[in-house]
């Protein structure tokens, strides 16, 4: 019969993930009873002329969400080396909440759950509910709430984003009979960024790029 694989927290000082924060991971009590994960997409509304409804452009993909509830039992009923609820609750704020000087910030952290469940984020809040005390009022039991968002480094984004993006720059060949708007719309799926590859190319036209071999297509910030 295969062992309990128990739910752990392991914080990292890097954005890589590479290097581990002092100390041994934060172990979980009791596995959660349901993991979510959230995922989502943002638009900006726009309505063309004469229509009668906005359409959504695509502005950008926020980091994927983790949340679920885990519980902290010091009754000694489930683990009777671990007793001490301010331990514990130090212990897990430790690597997923307090400052680390060392970084100027908190700890990067890696939550996971056997093989199937890894998840690199940053901590959004913590949520502590106690919900079970001995008669002088130290809290036995706390339900803590945690929400974390998935991190990834600016070097890995830069790897793993299309090439095609307009805030990078890009040597681009011209075909014969190709305009730059027809240029634009190829590179970035976006035809109206041509009077500003015009500009940065000091071109004075931009239908017939006749004798033109390659464009320099600079950084632009579309507008929102």
């Amino acid at each position: 019969m295969a062992s309990l694989e128990l739910m752990k927290i392991t914080g990292y000082t890097d954005e890589e993930f590479q290097n581990k924060f002092s100390g041994n991971p934060y172990a979980f009590m009791i596995n959660p009873d349901n993991i979510k994960i959230q995922k989502s997409i943002e638009y900006n509304e726009q309505q063309a002329p004469a229509t009668s409804s906005a359409s959504q452009k695509y502005k950008s993909t926020p980091s994927d969400k983790l949340s679920f509830e885990m519980v902290i039992d010091c009754t000694g009923i489930i683990d009777a080396k671990r007793t001490d609820m301010s331990k514990e609750i130090t212990a897990l704020e430790t690597i997923i909440y307090t400052y680390n000087g060392k970084i100027h910030r908190p700890n990067f952290v890696k939550v996971q759950w056997g093989q199937n469940i890894t998840f690199n984020g940053v901590l959004d809040s913590i949520d502590i509910s106690y919900t079970l005390f001995k008669p002088d009022g130290s809290p036995l039991r706390a339900k803590i709430s945690l929400s974390f968002s998935r991190y990834i480094s600016p070097k890995t984004v830069t790897r793993t984003d299309a090439p095609e993006s307009p805030d990078l720059t890009h040597i681009v060949s011209v075909s014969e009979g190709m305009s730059l708007p027809q240029l634009c719309q190829k590179i970035w799926n976006d035809d109206s960024f041509y009077i500003q590859v015009a500009e940065h190319n000091k071109l004075n036209k931009f239908r017939n790029l006749k004798g033109i071999d390659k464009l320099i297509f600079p950084p632009i910030i579309p507008s929102i």
